[in-house]
Order: structure tokens, then C-alpha cells, then sequence
């Protein structure tokens, strides 16, 4: 396939770009090269998680303690084997799936790994319905690894999060997702570096064009992208990501 064929969702002012589509393949590369590995790790834990879950619900109702007792060695597993700075790792329960919590987040955070109790943190927050959040919601409808964000994520950090996260299911029905965390501060500290060697321009953002990280002092994390402000600039999709890069040339 020819480099410009690789060019995606661009603008008609993309007719003036003076970085070449090469120079945007490299960083959507990059960005690849740095989401996929931990989606793949994520991907092949949950399947023994899964395995897991059903032999506990095959005893019978599940609760949130066991529930808990049955991930906390996933999460270990998910700190542990990422090769990223993960901040929170877990599984999140399907609603309903418990015998004595309608939702739960098995979820520990920090360098700590401090398992999270949310009703200690605020109120109400152990009844939040995240069924309709998107590194939930996305993983159950489509049926496959999601990132998502970034976001403000009042649940557990209060920071600016990504949260990558997969579906499992038993004998074909969800349970719930299996999940991490990265901080966008600790996604910059790693990315910025890479960015700035390509020597142009580069900002990452979601699919509906929020910024992740940025190089360009024009855009910050959560900026919305319009199309009419990216005159000059490459937009390419990251390959098997729901994210794309623009690239522009430096001044």
C-alpha cells in the first residue's frame, strides 16, 4: 500500500500540510508500538480470569469479597507484566453480577496498590452506576479491547486518565471488564520524548478529537480539535487504536 493511502480523516486543509505522510506514519507508529503490547497483555489475562469467574459462580452466587479475592492476583499480574506506567489495575463487575453489590470495582491504585474502597472516599460513590461510561460500555457492546479517554476520572484518581480495558465473558456472557489505568501525566512524561525526535508537531487524540497529549503549545490534554484549526497539519489513525495523530511542522 502506497504511504498516502495510509492517510486517514483528513481535512481539506490538509491540502497545504508541510509534514509528509511519512512523518505521520512514524508517529502513529510510535503510538502503536506503545498501546499494543499492553492490550495484548490485557487481552491474555483475561481469559484465566474468565476461567476463574466461572468456577467461583459454578459454586454458586459471587460476592464482592471474593470477587475481590479471585483479581487481586490479576491486578498484580497486570502491574507487573505492563510495560507501561500503569497507575490502577482491576476488573470491573458487570451489574448485577454479585450477590450483594449491584456494581463493584476490584480495583487497586497507586505504587502502593492500595485496593480502592470507594464508600470511605465519598458518598454514594459505591452505588455509581458506570454502566454507561465508555471503557465500559464500549468493551460490552463491541466485544473488544477499548482505550478510553482521556477523561477526569472522579472515581478513582481525580487526574486525567486513560483506562484500556476488555471484555470478559463466560460461556458468552459478560461479566465484566478487565482494566488499567495510565495517567496522561506519566503517557506525556513517556511520549514527549519520542514526539519531539521526529522534529515536527505531534498530538494525539481520541476518536472524537480530544486531546491525549500534545507537542504543540497550541493544544492541551482535553482540548477538542476542531477541523478548521488544523491547517498544516497530517491526521493518521493508529493501527488497531482508537486513536489517530496530527502532525505538523515545527515553526
Amino acid at each position: 500500500m502506497d504511504q498516502y493511502d495510509a492517510v486517514t480523516h483528513l481535512y481539506p486543509e490538509n491540502a497545504m500540510t508541510t509534514t509528509s505522510p511519512a512523518t505521520a506514519e512514524r508517529a502513529a507508529s510510535i503510538i502503536a508500538d506503545y498501546f499494543r503490547p499492553p492490550i495484548l497483555t490485557l487481552e491474555s489475562i483475561a481469559q484465566p480470569v474468565a476461567e476463574h469467574i466461572a468456577a467461583e459462580l459454578s459454586r454458586g452466587a459471587m460476592s464482592a469479597n471474593k470477587l475481590d479475592a479471585l483479581i487481586a492476583p490479576f491486578a498484580d499480574q497486570l502491574f507487573e507484566s505492563i510495560d507501561a506506567p500503569v497507575y490502577g489495575a482491576g476488573f470491573i463487575a458487570a451489574i448485577d453480577l454479585l450477590s450483594d453489590s449491584r456494581s463493584h470495582l476490584a480495583w487497586w491504585q497507586g505504587q502502593e496498590r492500595r485496593k480502592l474502597i470507594l464508600a470511605a472516599q465519598t458518598v454514594n460513590k459505591e452505588r455509581i452506576d458506570y454502566s454507561e461510561l465508555e471503557w465500559f460500555r464500549v468493551p460490552l457492546m463491541s466485544g473488544t479491547s477499548h482505550v478510553a479517554g482521556p477523561y477526569v476520572d472522579y472515581l478513582c484518581s481525580d487526574e486525567y486518565t486513560m483506562t484500556i480495558a476488555t471484555p470478559v465473558r463466560v460461556d458468552g456472557t459478560f461479566v465484566g471488564v478487565l482494566a488499567f489505568d495510565l495517567l496522561i501525566d506519566s503517557v506525556e512524561r513517556q511520549l514527549t520524548p519520542l514526539f519531539r525526535d521526529l522534529s515536527a508537531h505531534v498530538t494525539l487524540v481520541n476518536g472524537v478529537s480530544r486531546v491525549v497529549v500534545s507537542t504543540d503549545a497550541e493544544w492541551a490534554t482535553g482540548d477538542v480539535i476542531r477541523s478548521g484549526t488544523i491547517e498544516g497539519h497530517t491526521r493518521i489513525s493508529c493501527e488497531g487504536i482508537a486513536l489517530d495523530v496530527l502532525v505538523g511542522a515545527v515553526d
